[in-house]
């Protein structure tokens, strides 16, 4: 038995003697982390800075308890900002000019986050854990890329001084130049010192990588502490957190946000459907990103994940908070500290709500400046030049979908964009032979050509849209039998089923299964990378 193995640690309550010492101290750590990041991001999406604490609380000490997410850290996240922003925009929220108005428009917004939650554990209920295996994996990457760009460039102006009242992310973008003529010298100064020293620490050189081991979100806060101090900041420019946890606490307003006249209905309506399908399809990615880089391989159930994400998310608006997901960042943070098991999260939660309980003070020093440049740092890291290149080494066709999405997004609306990236791929696929049909009804054929082998075929081609019905089938073999699925028979077999097939092959092997890919012999990539498309050429 390997090493790896012997040391698994012991699931839920059995091992929480075991893991503590280490759950303890990588929870305190992802503390440090999560702290600024929830302010920043609770203030970027118009709620109170306080109601991103109250998020990763009750993600932190909720979730544990119902999900089996071993290494996931819960909380707010940057990708679901301009979801948030949007939904109190729709409500009326005027930025601070109007503060009676901006508190309305925040409880409809609990109100709408509540009903999200509901059809996120109805969607637990139904098993719907399987929606991260439809979308495009460009697509995907488009979205986030999208959001990575406009919290970066809303976050910029707040960054120097001078907050944009555009909203449209267009206008966000051509506003900067005017901004940059009207920003606050002791603001900015702030905001360029701190987003500097996070991309200082991005490039630390492996013979400085000890001082990875300090967070560079906390000396990005202290260091605005201290500025602030030093150019003597008025309160205004400050987070402005209640002395007294409670007195955060607010509750929906359901009967604003539903009422029909004022284009509230509509409003709620479709942020619930944004809130829903878009928090779930990234908690879910989350979730599955961190499995992989979990180092003893344990498997999160991700239907009893969402349900876990459902219930913190409903608690959670109903007193105040902002939407939550399985956070990236943050996990792999957790991991990197030494986590062992799903209870780093619930401490990180601990320290969160003992911190905002007995020193809110410390927190109405930081200047918004600070977290405005971590999240401008945090946009840059979704949309960085990176991930271009990784979509044009996938494949030219990858680069244009991603790229799609992005514009798709910026010129309308998250969803509309994403639907753009869908259609530009599904014609891709038509372009490169895929026939219409194939695209929403799979032409899949099982047999049993021998007692201890199963053969699935599938005929015309094997793309996103049609993956899920023949991973069922894949899935439904007996776990004694070896499965060969046949491509031969394809004309098409796009990026993401190769992407989703090597993660099958994989899955299998841990399992001791075998799973054969075959018949691609006269089919060629539509690139070089091992996850290309694959186009038959013969026949």
């Amino acid at each position: 038995m390997s090493q790896a193995v012997s040391t698994v640690p012991k699931p839920g309550f059995s091992g929480f003697t075991e893991n503590f010492p280490a759950d303890i101290k990588s929870g305190f750590l992802v503390f440090l982390i999560a702290m600024p990041l929830c302010l920043g991001i609770a203030k970027a999406s118009g709620y109170p800075a306080i109601a991103g604490i109250f998020t990763a609380i009750i993600g932190g000490i909720l979730t544990p308890f119902i999900s089996n997410s071993e290494l996931t850290i819960k909380g707010p996240a940057a990708g679901l900002i301009v979801i948030v922003l949007g939904c109190v925009d729709g409500f009326g929220f005027t930025g601070g000019k109007d503060v009676s108005a901006d508190m309305m428009a925040y409880r409809m917004a609990l109100a709408v986050g509540v009903i999200a939650g509901l059809a996120q554990i109805v969607m637990a209920i139904f098993r719907s854990g399987i929606l991260s295996e439809f979308f495009p994996t460009a697509a995907v990457h488009g979205l986030l890329a999208s959001i990575g760009v406009m919290i970066a460039t809303k976050q910029f102006h707040a960054m120097i001084g001078d907050p944009t009242k555009e909203k449209e992310p267009l206008r966000v973008i051509e506003a900067i130049p005017d901004s940059l003529m009207h920003m606050k010298p002791e603001i900015a100064t702030i905001g360029f010192v701190c987003l500097g020293i996070m991309i200082l620490w991005a490039l630390l050189p492996k013979s400085l990588m000890w001082l990875k081991r300090i967070p560079p979100q906390m000396i990005v806060v202290v260091t605005g502490i201290l500025l602030g101090f030093l150019f003597s900041l008025p309160a205004s420019s400050r987070v402005n957190v209640p002395n007294n946890i409670a007195e955060g606490i607010n509750f929906p307003d359901f009967r604003g946000a539903f009422t029909t006249g004022d284009g509230h209905l509509k409003n709620a309506i479709t942020y619930i459907v944004m809130f829903t399908l878009i928090g779930t399809l990234e908690s879910l990615l989350s979730a599955k990103a961190v499995d992989l880089l979990d180092p003893h391989r344990r498997k999160t159930d991700y239907n009893r994940d969402l349900l876990g994400i459902g219930v913190a998310n409903t608690l959670s608006s109903i007193v105040g908070g902002l939407p939550m997901i399985s956070e990236i960042v943050r996990s792999k943070a957790n991991i990197d500290n030494g986590a062992r098991s799903r209870f780093a999260n619930l401490f990180h939660g601990v320290f969160l709500l003992v911190f905002v309980a007995l020193l809110p003070q410390l927190i109405t020093m930081i200047p918004n400046a600070a977290l405005a440049a971590l999240l401008v740092f945090t946009g840059y890291r979704l949309a960085s030049p990176n991930e271009f290149i990784h979509m044009y080494r996938v494949g030219n066709e990858q680069l244009m979908i991603f790229v799609a999405t992005i514009i798709g997004v910026l010129a309308t609306d998250l969803l509309m964009g994403v639907g753009i990236g869908i259609a530009v791929k599904a014609a891709f696929h038509i372009w490169n032979g895929a026939p219409i049909r194939s695209l929403f009804t799979p032409n899949i054929e099982v047999s049993e050509p021998d007692a201890s082998t199963t053969l699935v075929r599938i005929k015309n081609s094997a793309v996103f849209s049609t993956w899920i019905p023949l991973r069922r089938k894949l899935l439904a073999v007996s776990p004694d039998r070896s499965v060969i699925l046949d491509l031969s028979e394809t004309r098409l077999v796009d990026h993401t089923v190769m992407e989703k097939l090597h993660e099958l092959e994989a899955d299998f092997e841990e399992k001791h299964r075998k799973l054969v890919v075959r018949g691609l012999d006269q089919h060629h990539g539509l690139s070089n990378h091992p996850h290309a498309a694959q186009k038959r050429t013969a026949g």
